[in-house]
């Protein structure tokens, strides 16, 4: 069953030995030379795998993985039962907010601190299990990378994916994400990353008044 149409691949949710799971497929893109485009999907098909393993290794839970299938351009893993958090962070009790978000930000943390950028750090792109548990998703734009600048862009989304979704309470959930990032990434981290993030908005703010 067809579950998401997106740009770079489709999610098709099966059941495979008697358990659920998830085949990213990757789309052939026509605009692309046919070479470019087998050798671009060979190599997004590896990474992501990989780079989500060196997640997991940094104390960050992220899908299993069971298959890759590089012909097939095609990912196998685990679904992870849950809701994304975009879907419940709206409806929680302040101090549940309070404590996910920081959560979250203890997990951004780890990341960050074994080298990888998520690319894409959105509310949709969390499942928080019935344990409690929030479970990152959808790795297909990350990067293995240290450099700050990297950092700040991936939590200056994840402060306009705040925004833009649970504005009622997007400073709030903000704070909390940067309290729980200093805890695993320390305090240093925390003020270069978050003075990034101000010198980010700057320049947008120059461009748009340009």
């Amino acid at each position: 069953m067809l579950i998401k149409k997106g740009a770079e691949a489709n999610l098709i949710l099966e059941e495979q030995h008697n358990r659920k799971v998830i085949l990213k497929k990757r789309l052939p893109k026509r605009y692309r030379i046919p070479e470019l485009d087998r050798e671009i999907q060979t190599y997004r098909t590896r990474h992501e795998p990989h780079i989500m393993h060196s997640a997991k290794e940094a104390g960050v839970p992220t899908p299993a993985i069971f298959m890759v299938d590089i012909a097939e351009a095609t990912i196998v893993m685990e679904f992870v039962e849950g809701k994304q958090v975009k879907q419940v962070l709206n409806d929680l009790p302040p101090e549940e907010i309070t404590s996910l978000c920081r959560y979250i930000g203890r997990m951004i943390g780890r990341l960050h601190g074994g080298g990888i950028v998520h690319g894409d750090l959105t509310t949709s792109n969390m499942i928080l299990t019935p344990q409690g548990k929030v479970v990152f998703i959808d790795f297909g734009l990350s990067e293995q990378t240290n450099e700050l600048e990297a950092r700040g862009v991936d939590l200056h989304l994840m402060k306009r994916a705040l925004n833009s979704t649970h504005h009622r309470c997007a400073e709030e959930c903000f704070e909390a994400v940067i309290k729980g990032y200093e805890q695993t990434a320390g305090k240093r981290a925390a003020k270069e990353v978050l003075d990034k993030i101000a010198e980010i908005e700057k320049r947008g703010r120059y461009v748009s008044e340009r």
